[in-house]
């Protein structure tokens, strides 16, 4: 047992401050069970810290802050390789991605084909929410973050400049990738990714 603990441990220390972890990030060390044990050992002596069921990160202390919470990518990250799942950022997040709003929601969700989840991580919450293969069929492309950003601006406020903007953002492979997933987005927004695409 001990030689897994140290196991885990030196991964850990090598991942860094600000690493998540899943228990499934150390099966080729152990059995399930004496991974779940060093696991919990370690969150016992601070050396890591549990953020919900099955997900640990190794904390970063800021000297004027104290500890804060690890990066919406490191967590998302995690889920995606513990749960073999697919994740396409929706709504707010999705427009403070690509710069078309300044709000960070608290509420950040994640569109996905594996089960609905949250995660809180001090006061956002990352949500999880299952949708259909064909919102999916995007996911993790450019297309699928200016679908879902489109969509949470709504028609009336996709107006000129926010066509401009993600025109002089997005590179010519983004454009191309646009207009390859033309097909995917609702009809308004395909016009919308035709004009960004010119």
């Amino acid at each position: 047992m001990d030689s897994v603990d140290s196991k885990i441990r030196n991964r850990i220390r090598r991942c860094g401050k600000g690493c998540v972890v899943t228990p499934r990030d150390f099966l080729d060390l152990g059995s399930r069970k004496a991974v779940d044990v060093a696991l919990h050992r370690l969150v016992n002596e601070g050396s890591l810290r549990r953020l919900s069921r099955g997900l640990y990160d190794n904390p970063r202390v800021d000297p004027d802050l104290g500890t804060l919470s690890p990066t919406i990518d490191s967590v998302v990250n995690a889920l995606k390789g513990r749960d073999k799942i697919r994740l396409q950022p929706s709504g707010g997040y999705a427009a403070n991605l690509l710069g078309l709003s300044e709000q960070v929601p608290t509420k950040i969700v994640f569109l996905t084909d594996g089960p609905k989840r949250q995660v809180r991580l001090g006061k956002q919450l990352i949500i999880l929410k299952q949708t259909t293969p064909r919102t999916m069929a995007t996911a993790g492309r450019v297309s699928g973050l200016v679908i879902q950003a489109l969509r949470q601006l709504g028609q009336r406020r996709v107006d000129a400049s926010v066509v401009k903007r993600l025109r002089d953002q997005l590179s010519t492979q983004d454009k191309k990738q646009l207009l390859r997933d033309l097909r995917y987005a609702p009809a308004w927004i395909a016009d919308k990714m035709r004009l960004i695409a010119q």
